[in-house]
């Protein structure tokens, strides 16, 4: 049987302590034992971090909105105010016909479910139908009837 090498790396004769984590900030032990169970898995942390860069997308964005708005009046307010007696008829012109066009769509749907909802119920009661009904109510009842007799005390 060969003999093994020497292990240079295990040495029996040594004991290191224990390796302990490096701490770069003091938490409380009570404020840990809060924290522990709440450690956020890989998704939430993946769901938080999406959240936070489009929040801040977001945020930018409407800056960038409001700043162009604020210069636009700025800048174009003067335009405005002289050739107001013009802007002025066309807007109401225009909320006019848009009113107009939205009181007649709500109109003609309107118009068009009362004509459904109406041939609907003219419908559902056709003399066809009643006369199956009604075969079916006498079919049934002559069923009762037979029960009826059957049960009876005899007389």
């Amino acid at each position: 049987m060969a003999a093994r090498p020497p292990n240079y790396f295990f040495n029996n004769t040594q004991t290191r302590p224990p390796l302990r984590p490096i701490r770069t900030s003091y938490v409380p032990s009570f404020l840990q034992k809060l924290l522990q169970p709440h450690v956020p898995n890989s998704t939430q942390l993946m769901g938080f971090l999406t959240l936070v860069i489009s929040g801040g997308i977001l945020l930018l964005l409407t800056g960038v909105t409001i700043t162009t708005i604020i210069l636009g009046l700025i800048f174009f307010t003067p335009l405005i105010l002289i050739t107001s007696p013009i802007w002025i008829p066309l807007f109401i012109a225009a909320v006019g016909f848009l009113s107009l066009c939205g009181f007649g769509a709500v109109a003609l749907s309107a118009v068009t479910w009362v004509y459904k909802y109406f041939s609907a119920r003219r419908s559902m009661v056709d003399d066809d139908d009643t006369a199956d009904v009604k075969d079916y109510a006498r079919g049934f009842g002559g069923y009762l009837q037979g029960k009826v007799k059957d049960t009876a005390p005899g007389a």
